[in-house]
């Protein structure tokens, strides 16, 4: 018999119509983690990681406008040709391109998903509600995702496709340092580029120091380390993005 032959019989208790989804579901790992809220916490803490770690190579690399055309013009070129000849031109890069969209799809998904869990939980909000999360960071996160979400759509639109924030034939592929420049000479873009770091730092702080929760590496002992790392790190990714738009409207990259 099939589990969808199952039928209810007199005096058959609920819980077992459902034994056999439940088995099933454990016996795929993979499906046993995503459906339990740990799991779904453990995907969120694992693709915020590799979230993290390209963003702190992207602040590497943008600080090298400060070095001159010449070196973030040849960094662009690079990051093209890396692997080659096992790789062809760009295909690397679209392979690391390749994961990070999917840990920003399993990121969203399971934050996504948690919420809804969370609301079902207390379908009907208290008279006092107290916040235990205390601290702007934590007030903020998802709003400050949604900001993330839409700032990475239209950053792409702006400085990897070239089709918004640019006069007609103004944009020019692979001259890093003159779109920057020229993308940032826009103030109310640049001003955009600034307030959504803030949102990262923001969301930094608080994202980093849940996944030394999530996955266990918080105690009694170095929680308040941990607490200060991450909040050196949301900073100092905060500076270094922020430092490029601020630099051109200042007039000192031109």
């Amino acid at each position: 018999m099939t589990e969808s032959t199952v039928t209810a019989k007199p005096g058959m208790p609920a819980q077992a119509l459902s034994e056999p989804r439940q088995q099933q579901a454990a016996s795929n790992p993979i499906t046993a983690i995503w459906a339990s809220m740990i799991g779904k916490k453990i995907v969120m803490a694992v693709s915020g990681a590799v979230l993290v770690l390209f963003i702190l190579g992207h602040v590497a690399g943008n600080l090298k406008i400060f070095s001159g055309p010449e070196e973030i013009n040849a960094y662009s070129r690079f990051l093209r040709e890396v692997g080659y000849p096992e790789f062809s031109y760009g295909e690397l890069l679209w392979a690391v391109r390749g994961v990070l969209l999917i840990a920003v799809l399993l990121h969203i998904t399971a934050a996504y998903q948690l919420t809804m869990i969370n609301r079902r939980a207390r379908p009907v909000d208290y008279s006092t509600k107290k916040n235990v999360e205390t601290g702007l960071s934590a007030l903020t996160m998802r709003w400050s995702g949604v900001l993330l979400l839409v700032f990475v759509v239209f950053h792409l639109m702006h400085f990897t496709l070239g089709v918004v924030g640019f006069q007609p034939g103004q944009f020019v592929h692979l001259a890093v340092y003159e779109n920057v420049v020229a993308g940032f000479a826009v103030w109310p873009i640049a001003l955009f580029y600034i307030l959504a770091m803030g949102a990262l730092c923001l969301h930094l702080n608080h994202g980093i120091w849940s996944a030394f929760q999530t996955l266990g590496w918080s105690n009694a002992r170095n929680q308040r380390s941990l607490k200060i790392f991450s909040m050196i790190v949301a900073i100092l990714v905060f500076l270094g993005f922020s430092s490029v738009p601020f630099a051109v409207l200042a007039g000192w990259v031109r």
